[in-house]
């Protein structure tokens, strides 16, 4: 891959095209090295830095630029001088035992996604599902805000409401009027729904699916929270004592 192929994977088409995505700035390079002792397929990434990272020990196959080619590379407006070329995996980890799934659905602001994926990171045992019309999750915005949590959380992307029951046993959600996400049976079900920022999961998908409403009590005036923040909230109570 040339670097005028390069720079096109700030968009979407190019990198499911080319099949690889954009991975910027040295905290993010070295969970990219961590992850590729235990995932080879992330081996093939390729690096690329300016006189200021020479000297970086890398296992992977490093090309040395320009600072001003760095510049038309990196998506930040003052880049630190270090990028990779990261292969897009293939499929996603098999699932584990005891394992849980956040499902988001039409999920469109990059840094709540990469606020989330960081929060499965940190507590583990999560699987991550998008559904179709979701943000990329190899958007570049993303991948940044994600801090490395990309490479640690098994993700998926284009699953479609209406596979969940065929995966899942059990289902929940959240809703003003459900029961208490403190409850021993909110621990129980195999996968949680969050909807889109705005619209939530359409009612009539949910009844379908016979999601099992939850709720996040609060006591003060403002009428929903920020999706990341929920995620968080209910991951934390889903290890809490665990």
């Amino acid at each position: 891959m040339n670097l005028a192929d390069i720079k096109k994977l700030h968009q979407k088409k190019y990198r499911q095209s080319f099949g690889h995505y954009l991975v910027e700035g040295e905290h993010l390079i070295l969970e990219l090295q961590k992850a590729a002792t235990r995932q080879p397929a992330l081996e093939a990434s390729k690096l690329y830095v300016t006189g200021a990272y020479e000297h970086w020990h890398s296992p992977f196959r490093t090309h040395a630029i320009s600072d001003r080619q760095m510049a038309q590379l990196a998506d930040t407006r003052t880049p630190q001088g270090i990028l990779a070329v990261v292969p897009m995996p293939e499929r996603p980890a098999e699932p584990v035992p005891g394992e849980k799934a956040i499902y988001l659905h039409e999920v469109q602001d990059p840094g709540n996604l990469g606020t989330i994926l960081r929060t499965l990171a940190w507590f583990g045992g999560f699987r991550c599902l998008l559904s179709p019309g979701s943000v990329d999750p190899f958007n570049p915005k993303v991948v940044r805000a994600s801090m490395g949590a990309l490479f640690h959380v098994p993700l998926e992307t284009d699953v479609d409401l209406a596979s969940l029951p065929d995966r899942y046993h059990s289902l929940a959600c959240l809703d003003l009027n459900g029961g208490s996400m403190a409850s021993q049976a909110f621990r129980q079900h195999d996968c949680y729904l969050f909807g889109n920022e705005a619209r939530g999961v359409p009612r009539e998908a949910l009844d379908q699916l016979q999601a099992v409403p939850y709720s996040i009590h609060g006591q003060g005036q403002i009428e929903s929270l920020n999706l990341a923040s929920a995620v968080n909230m209910c991951t934390y109570e889903l290890m809490r004592d665990l």
